[in-house]
C-alpha cells in the first residue's frame, strides 16, 4: 500500500511540474508585492506591526468547498493564493533570540502530498522563499511555538480576524486565529488602522496594476461585443451570462469579479439581480453588468441592449438621458477634482431628462429612478478600497449612471419596465481621464450597429436535450 501511495505522489508531482510549463506568465512579480509591503512600512506608524490573515474556505455543499479566494490584502502584500496563512509586517527591524533581524513573517500551510493530490499543489515554505522571494517564511504550524513580543508594540493593526458563525475560528484556519489571540494576550487590535493604510495604497494604482485592469477591462469588453451580436429575443439570461463567461475564459481571466447581473426588461430595474432565471428575454432590453477578474483584478462594465438590435423610441429616451448624464460625468474627471462633482453632474442631466419626459413633477424626486451612488473605484476588489473623494492621478474608477422605472411606478404605464445602466472604467490622468472600456460601444447608433454584425458565437449551436427519454 505505502509502494502505491509513494507511485501516486511521485506521478502527481510530475504532472504538476509538466503543468507549470503552460501556466500564465504575467501574474504579478514577486518585486511588485515587495514593494507593496515597503510602501506599507513607510506610512504605518511608529513601533506597530500588521497582521494579514488569509481567507478561510468555506463550505458549498458537504464535502465540497467553494471555489476558494484570496483576501485581496494578503494578495496585495504577498501574491500566495492559498488559505491557512497569517502575514505579518514589522514598522521597524525585529531581532530573533539568535540575533538574525527581520521585518516580516509569513506563516503558510504545509505541503501534504496527500491533501495535494486531492486539492492542487502547494507552495509551501521552499515555495513561498523562491517564488514569491519572502525569506522568513513558515509553516503554519510554527506559529503558536514561534518567539513574538506582542506586549512592546504601541499598536497592533488587524482588521477582524476571519471567524465562524458562532463567533470562534473556522477549523479551517488550523489554530491561526486562536494562537493570535493567545499571543496578543487581549491586548487591541486596530482595525480602522488597517482599513486607513490599505485604502491609502490601494487607491492609486501601480503601472503593473493598470496592466492587469486593462486585461481584465478589455476582455470584458469583448464579452459585451460577443453578445451584442449574438443576442436574440429567444435567449435566456442564463444563456447570456454563460456566453458572456465563455469569453472571458477564452481570454484567460479566471474568474468574474461579482455575480453576473444579466436583467431582462422589469429584472434590469433590480440593481443587484444575479438570479438570472427568466427563459426568453423576448424584445425587452437587457441589462448586462458584467466584469471579468484576471490574475486577480477585477473589471466593471455595464450595457444595455435591446434583444432584438432595435431601440423603441421609448427607450432610445431613456438610453440618451443615461448616456448623457454619463458624458457630463466624464467632463468633470481629472487629478485635483472630486466624485462628488462628477456625481452632481450626472444627477442634474437625470433630473433635468425625467421632468421633461414628465416622469417625475419635481427635478428632486429624480432618485426614485436613481437610486445608487455614481461609481466606485475598482481593484482587487469590484468595490475597492479607498479613502479620498478627490480624484487622483493613477486612481480607476467606474462610472454608472442608471434610469430604472419599475412595474407599478408613479408615472405614464409606456415607461414601466424600462431600465438603463451604462457602467464604464476610468483611469484618472493629470488632464483628465483615459476610458478603458472603450472597447465596447456605449451609444444608441454603435450599440445597434453593433448588434448588427455576425458573432463568432452564432454558430454555436447544441442539440436539444432528450432527458426523460431512452437513447436509441
Amino acid at each position: 500500500m505505502k509502494k502505491i501511495f509513494t507511485i501516486l505522489v511521485m506521478v502527481f508531482v510530475v504532472q504538476a511540474s509538466f503543468a507549470q510549463d503552460f501556466e500564465p506568465k504575467d501574474y504579478l512579480s514577486k518585486e511588485f508585492h515587495a514593494g507593496r509591503r515597503e510602501a506599507l512600512r513607510q506610512i504605518m506608524p511608529e513601533n506597530s506591526v500588521m497582521a494579514v490573515f488569509a481567507y478561510p474556505t468555506r463550505n458549498f455543499s458537504n464535502d465540497v468547498d467553494y471555489l476558494y479566494h484570496q483576501n485581496p490584502d494578503l494578495y496585495y502584500f504577498t501574491g500566495y493564493k492559498e488559505p491557512d496563512a497569517v502575514l505579518f509586517i514589522f514598522k521597524e527591524p525585529q531581532t530573533d533570540n539568535k540575533g538574525n533581524t527581520y521585518r516580516e513573517l509569513f506563516f503558510v500551510q504545509k505541503r501534504d502530498p496527500q491533501q495535494e493530490s486531492w486539492n492542487g499543489k502547494r507552495l509551501g515554505v521552499e515555495g513561498v522563499k523562491e517564488k514569491l522571494g519572502i525569506s522568513m517564511a513558515f509553516n503554519g504550524s510554527d506559529f503558536k511555538d514561534f518567539p513574538i513580543d506582542f506586549s512592546k508594540f504601541k499598536t497592533i493593526i488587524a482588521s477582524p480576524p476571519p471567524v465562524g458563525a458562532n463567533g470562534t475560528e473556522t477549523n479551517k484556519l488550523n489554530g491561526l486565529v486562536a494562537s493570535f489571540i493567545k499571543k496578543t494576550n487581549g491586548a487591541p487590535t486596530n482595525g480602522q488602522w488597517h482599513f486607513k493604510l490599505t485604502g491609502q495604497l490601494r487607491e492609486i494604482k501601480t503601472p503593473e496594476e493598470v496592466l492587469m485592469l486593462r486585461k481584465a477591462i478589455e476582455i470584458s469588453c469583448e464579452g459585451q461585443n460577443e453578445v451584442m451580436k449574438a443576442a436574440h429575443a429567444n435567449m435566456s439570461e442564463l444563456e447570456i451570462q454563460g456566453l458572456h463567461e465563455f469569453v472571458h475564459k477564452k481570454y484567460g481571466a479566471e474568474n468574474v469579479g461579482y455575480g453576473s447581473i444579466i436583467g431582462a426588461g422589469e429584472n434590469g430595474c433590480i440593481l443587484h439581480y444575479v438570479t438570472n432565471t427568466k427563459t426568453k428575454v423576448g424584445n425587452s432590453l437587457i441589462l448586462m453588468d458584467v466584469g471579468a477578474e484576471y490574475h486577480g483584478y477585477t473589471a466593471d462594465v455595464t450595457r444595455t441592449i435591446p434583444a432584438n438590435g432595435k431601440f423603441t423610441a421609448n427607450e432610445k429616451a431613456i438610453y440618451q438621458i443615461v448616456y448623457d448624464a454619463q458624458e457630463a460625468a466624464f467632463k468633470t474627471l481629472k487629478d485635483g477634482s472630486t466624485f462628488s462633482k462628477a456625481g452632481s453632474a450626472a444627477n442634474e442631466v437625470i433630473a433635468e431628462g425625467l421632468f421633461k419626459l414628465g416622469i417625475i413633477k419635481d427635478k428632486k424626486d429624480f432618485k426614485k429612478y436613481y437610486t445608487h451612488g455614481l461609481g466606485h473605484h475598482i481593484g482587487l476588489d469590484v468595490h475597492d478600497r479607498a479613502n479620498s473623494n478627490t480624484l487622483k492621478t493613477n486612481m480607476v474608477m467606474t462610472i454608472e449612471p442608471g434610469i430604472y422605472i419599475a412595474p407599478n411606478s408613479d408615472c405614464d404605464q409606456k415607461w414601466w419596465g424600462i431600465a438603463v445602466r451604462i457602467e464604464d472604467d476610468l483611469l484618472i490622468t493629470p488632464d483628465g481621464y483615459e476610458l478603458l472600456s472603450a472597447f465596447a460601444p456605449r451609444s444608441i447608433a454603435d450599440v445597434e450597429k453593433k448588434m448588427a454584425m455576425k458573432s463568432a458565437l452564432d454558430d454555436f449551436t447544441l442539440p436539444p436535450l432528450k432527458s426523460g427519454k431512452t437513447p436509441k
